[in-house]
């Protein structure tokens, strides 16, 4: 088969509407592309309460709200882990419930209550979770431990509301404060140190000083 079977040839153009494409040739890259020419990125005004604080921010539209605590609020206590929503050391506390910040973008939370590891405690007066973790060695590394916080604090919130889990025997009951069930809440904490059998102590502890019983 000959170039020109199709009625072109390797010098030959394509052409669609007003952009015209060289057979054969290479896209240019944007530092090719000259700066009047490339598209601007969409910016937002975004209104957010961070560990109680009114918080105003303009940021480009596709800013996740865990690069705007750290990059823009430079509150960087939140962990990047994986970046995929795989690991929760991102987690935060939004409006009573836990997510990976990491996959929610920061306009879609105007007017939302975020909780930080900052806000929790400070190394002058501890959270009783982060003094916990402390006292049963929680954490190694400690990276992760941020995320592991805000999750415990979130899951003992969790089950005082009755929200079942996947091991929950019988959804119809308040699930019972064990090791099993918090370990399945916490399953999307990952800690590569493998302190998993310390931050179950610690949280039990948490979960006992605050009238739980476990089981």
């Amino acid at each position: 088969m000959k170039d020109d079977d199709f009625g072109i040839t390797r010098r030959g153009v394509l052409a669609s509407g007003s952009a015209t494409l060289a057979i054969g040739s290479v896209a240019p890259t944007r530092a090719q592309i000259p700066p009047a020419a490339q598209p601007v990125p969409a910016a937002m005004k975004v209104a957010l309460i961070v560990n109680g604080e009114k918080r105003a921010l303009e940021v480009d539209t596709r800013t996740t709200l865990l690069d705007a605590l750290r990059e823009h609020l430079h509150l960087t206590g939140t962990k990047k882990g994986c970046d995929h929503g795989q690991c929760g050391a991102c987690t935060v506390i939004v409006d009573g419930r836990r997510i990976n910040s990491c996959l929610s973008l920061a306009v879609m939370h105007e007017g939302d209550a975020v909780t930080t590891i900052e806000g929790l405690g400070t190394p002058d007066k501890l959270h009783a979770m982060q003094a916990a973790f402390v006292k049963h060695d929680g954490y190694q590394c400690g990276y992760c431990t941020p995320g592991q916080i805000c999750s415990a604090v979130a899951v003992l919130d969790e089950i005082r509301a009755g929200i079942p889990s996947h091991v929950s025997s019988d959804i119809t009951v308040r699930p019972l404060l064990s090791a099993d069930e918090l370990r399945e809440r916490m399953s999307g904490n990952i800690c590569r140190c493998g302190a998993y059998s310390n931050i179950i102590d610690a949280i039990t502890e948490v979960a006992a000083a605050q009238g739980g019983r476990p089981a």
